[in-house]
């Protein structure tokens, strides 16, 4: 099962009509390193022109560039990030993350870590972990250049996260998924239900993973670039089914999650999940979930 016109007659069923949209570079300002330096001004001189995002606190669209935004001195200096707007919510989420002891479960190339560490101001402890060791090489040049302090980086699978022998406040689960078509032209007919469905199992493992090493009342974001109920509301029922966690009413952009998929009737704290269609942003989907049970 694959095509293009298989996945709109998807997302039709799902309540959302198919639209081709146009993809927005944004960036996120890094207060640590760009605090009263003025910097959407000094961008425009630079022929960067950009616009506050009304859903974001330091989120920006580009909306002309002369130049390239990763080639500017103020970029090599750490004073943004190339970060897309969605993918700037999960980590807006959490609670009271100053000072905490915060695992970022799949963080390369490394934005969401180094806009964890500014939210926490370079305090308590970050770690982070990727399986892919080409990719951590970028992550290690992005902390550097955004002066993070409080983050360790592991070249990990997060399902094998359990030998790091240690207990976490705070857990980001951005999880690799199956992406969506904004963002890539030939999605479309690339993609295919099988990919999805083993997806969909990799993420459940990676859930089963994390949640042992969450204490318990702490807080995990689960969070995906995928639009398939599979990777996104499913996934999430199961989880309250099967891993002790509860979901949390969140404040950000998008729909309530589906929680009738496919005539599946799922459970109704799925609704607080945020469902974002593309047009908004690239299209995305996000949760809030707290550890209620050890298992």
């Amino acid at each position: 099962m694959s095509g293009k016109q298989f996945f709109i007659d998807r997302y039709a069923k799902l309540g959302w009509e198919f639209r081709e949209v146009e993809f927005k570079q944004s960036i996120r300002l890094n207060p640590i390193n760009a605090k009263a330096k003025n910097l959407p001004e000094r961008l425009r001189k630079l022929g960067v022109d950009t616009e506050k995002i009304p859903f974001l606190p330091l989120g920006y669209w580009v909306t002309r560039s002369v130049v390239s935004p990763g080639a500017t001195a103020e970029y090599l200096l750490g004073m943004y990030s190339i970060q897309e707007a969605a993918a700037q919510i999960p980590a807006l989420l959490f609670s009271g993350l100053g000072g905490k002891m915060v695992l970022d479960a799949c963080a390369a190339p490394g934005g969401k870590t180094v806009q964890l560490a500014n939210i926490m101001n370079n305090s308590g402890i970050i770690t982070s972990l990727d399986i892919n060791k080409t990719r951590l090489a970028a992550m290690a040049n992005h902390l550097e250049r955004c002066h993070i302090s409080n983050t360790t980086v592991y070249n990990m699978d997060t399902r094998q996260a359990s030998r790091l022998n240690r207990i976490f406040d705070r857990i980001l689960l951005d999880v690799p998924c199956s992406g969506n078509f904004a963002s890539d032209d030939h999605w479309l007919n690339r993609r295919t239900f099988s990919d999805i469905e083993r997806n969909a199992k990799m993420q459940r493992e990676i859930l089963s993973a994390a949640v042992k090493l969450l204490t318990l009342d702490g807080e995990m974001v689960y969070s995906t670039c995928s639009l398939e109920p599979e990777e996104d509301e499913l996934n999430m029922d199961w989880a309250v089914k099967n891993l002790g966690l509860k979901i949390q009413e969140i404040d950000c952009i998008g729909e309530n999650g589906l929680i009738d998929v496919f005539g599946i009737k799922l459970d109704p704290q799925v609704a607080n999940c945020r469902r974002i269609w593309p047009g908004q942003s690239q299209g995305f989907f996000v949760c809030k979930l707290k550890k209620v049970k050890s298992l």
